[in-house]
């Protein structure tokens, strides 16, 4: 299957060599140029993967991931920025990106972070299956055929990360399983990221089960991981 790629990104010097670059390794590539066309376009459908300038003629790149998110986009997100400050870094994954690489960057680490991304993005279409995951007593259910998560009847609306992250521990319910087997598994062996990537999204996906109201939880093992169970 082909990819999809959306390129949000003003300057025409990175943008051009960027798409070029891109569509040389086979994805399907579109560039719009500020945040309102990315996220008229991202709400079309059929994007897997945004890469995401901050510095943006008329909204800031933030605001864009964040009201991706809100939208209901569940694919990759990666952000492409010459802001280098911790706290830029760590809002950005705060409001839903996968990943964050700076300006300038090697085109060749670019297309190993849009790989990794991919790999572990890649999801079926969200149709209801024959054959469903049981529920647990607590009302959660975990299908992995269609990637999708309920709390009793409600659907819990998850990123692709968020939906690895939770079935992986709820495949194990009651194990802690290690920092460094998610970002393996979740992420891919051969991330280049920061591994706060994974405490920001366990984060999100904390919050997440406890609007839901489910009494399942994530509990932090502080040195070793993360375990789910019922609170």
């Amino acid at each position: 299957m082909t990819h999809r790629l959306l390129v949000v990104e003003d300057d025409d010097g990175i943008a051009a060599p960027l798409v070029r670059t891109l569509d040389r390794e086979g994805y399907e590539v579109e560039r719009v140029a500020n945040g309102t066309d990315g996220l008229q376009r991202a709400r079309q459908g059929g994007i897997d993967l945004v890469l995401l300038d901050l510095g943006l003629p008329d909204m800031d790149g933030l605001d864009v991931c964040r009201q991706l998110r809100s939208d209901g986009y569940d694919g990759g997100i990666l952000i492409l920025t010459a802001r280098h400050g911790e706290l830029d870094r760590v809002v950005g994954l705060d409001v839903g990106a996968d990943d964050y690489l700076g300006k300038p960057f090697a085109l060749a680490e670019l297309l190993a972070r849009t790989r990794a991304l991919l790999r572990r993005s890649a999801r079926p279409a969200a149709a209801e299956p024959d054959v469903v995951d049981a529920a647990a007593p607590d009302g959660l259910r975990v299908d992995t055929g269609s990637r999708r998560v309920w709390v009793h009847d409600a659907e819990v609306s998850l990123t692709s990360k968020e939906f690895d992250l939770l079935a992986l521990l709820d495949s194990e319910r009651g194990t802690v399983l290690t920092r460094e087997r998610l970002m393996d598994e979740v992420w891919d062996e051969n991330w280049f990221g920061s591994t706060k990537t994974l405490d920001v999204t366990m984060g999100r996906l904390r919050q997440k089960l406890e609007d839901s109201g489910t009494p399942v939880r994530i509990v932090t093992v502080r040195g070793v991981g993360f375990r789910l169970e019922e609170g």
